[in-house]
Parts: C-alpha cells; structure tokens; sequence
C-alpha cells in the first residue's frame, strides 16, 4: 500500500534534519493519511478511501465528495477514486 492520498495524490518528500551543529541527515516527511468513509450523494453510497487529513478540509470547502471528484484532474486520483468519478458522470448523464 503506498504512502499515497487517493484524492490529491500527495506523497511522500525528502528534506534534511539539522542539528543544533547544522549536521545534516536525510529524512522523509509523510503525509497524514486516514483511513475516512466519504459518502456520494448523488450516487446513494459509501466509499471508503485512504486521504490525507488536508484533503478532508479540501473535500469540504468544494462541498462534498461528489462536487471535489467533478472538478479534480485525473492525473491527481487514484484508480478508486477515478471509478467513481466516472460512475458520478454517468449517473449526471442519466439524470439530465
């Protein structure tokens, strides 16, 4: 499992530990992945998907997960996510 969000696609980077005698080490900073249930309003379901926490915030200033997925990059989401995004698109088609 990476150490990936499946929503903004933030990864993992690389910075240094400095010491109080400006030593410096290679370390890795990881991004603050949960484990969240979001649930589509449009499609009536759960999902259950692996984020980082500020992507929940995000999710919430676009208003909900099916108006974040509309207007992500497909480059950013993961598989899930795009099988979702193209099932939200579908059922928008349906409905119009």
């Amino acid at each position: 499992m990476t150490r990936r969000c499946e929503l903004t696609g933030t990864g993992p980077v690389s910075g240094n530990n400095v010491s109080h005698a400006n030593n410096k080490t290679k370390r890795r900073f990881l991004p603050n992945l949960c484990e969240v249930t979001l649930a589509s309003e449009a499609l009536g379901r759960s999902f259950r998907l692996r984020v980082a926490a500020k992507a929940l915030r995000s999710v919430d200033h676009a208003g909900g997960l099916d108006a974040f997925l509309l207007k992500a990059r497909n480059e950013v989401l993961s598989p899930a996510a795009l099988k979702i995004k193209r099932e939200l698109k579908k059922a928008g088609e349906a409905a119009a």
